[in-house]
């Protein structure tokens, strides 16, 4: 199984980290597409440490690029076969960075955008240790039938998408709203017109938002 590293930042404190919220990019990028995100979400967490691995997978003919499984082949049987084997190398990485920063796995929060956001969901409401917040930009719940037999948490979920994207139409998110809450799980959701394959100022605002309500959540927070 792979070990997934990738740049970190935090917590703005200085101090210990007290929740540790992972970062997982879109398809093609690597962990520094996401980590600069990081210093502004930190204003609102300020005991949060920010780790944005790197997906295991090289993409094919890019000298950095990554993925969380091929997408050469956007079947969706292949599709959810490749998030189900990216389910256990996830929960290794939440396992070690909790570990180290010595919190529990339930202060961790997943962000994600595009295939990062497809895992942060699949991965998220399939661990047994809830995490605080889910945030899923640009992206869609894959395999929605089998989610009411296989999930085991309900964690407070953020779906943010633009109505304009060319990439991952909004449809996904709109129909990822809807079987969400048809599972019993809270879910906020943003659809911000204009936008394409991508965060504006509104979805940056409202992350913050959810982070600063998962922590205010947490016990000893």
């Amino acid at each position: 199984m792979p070990d997934l590293d990738g740049p970190r930042w935090g917590p703005a404190s200085g101090g210990p980290a007290k929740q540790v919220v992972l970062l997982l990019h879109g398809y093609g990028a690597d962990g520094n597409d996401l980590i600069d995100l990081a210093p502004r979400w930190g204003q609102a967490v300020p005991d949060a440490l920010f780790v944005a691995p790197n997906a295991p997978e090289p993409l094919p003919g890019s000298a950095f690029g990554r993925q969380w499984w091929d997408l050469s082949d956007r079947n969706q049987a292949r599709m959810e076969a490749g998030v189900r084997a990216v389910v256990p190398v996830l929960d290794a990485v939440i396992a070690r960075e909790c570990a180290a920063a010595g919190v529990p796995e339930t202060n961790v929060m997943l962000m994600g955008f595009s295939q990062g956001a497809m895992t942060a969901l699949f991965c998220g409401l399939r661990r047994a240790a809830a995490p605080a917040a889910i945030l899923a930009f640009s992206g869609y719940l894959i395999a929605p039938a089998a989610l009411t037999a296989e999930i085991r948490s309900c964690p407070p979920v953020l779906l943010v998408h633009g109505e304009v994207d060319e990439v991952v139409p909004v449809m996904g998110s709109r129909a990822a709203e809807a079987a969400l809450r048809e599972a019993g799980v809270p879910v906020e959701a943003a659809y911000s017109p204009r936008l394409g394959h991508g965060i504006d100022e509104v979805g940056l605002s409202l992350g913050a938002l959810m982070l600063q309500r998962a922590v205010a959540s947490l016990s000893g927070a």
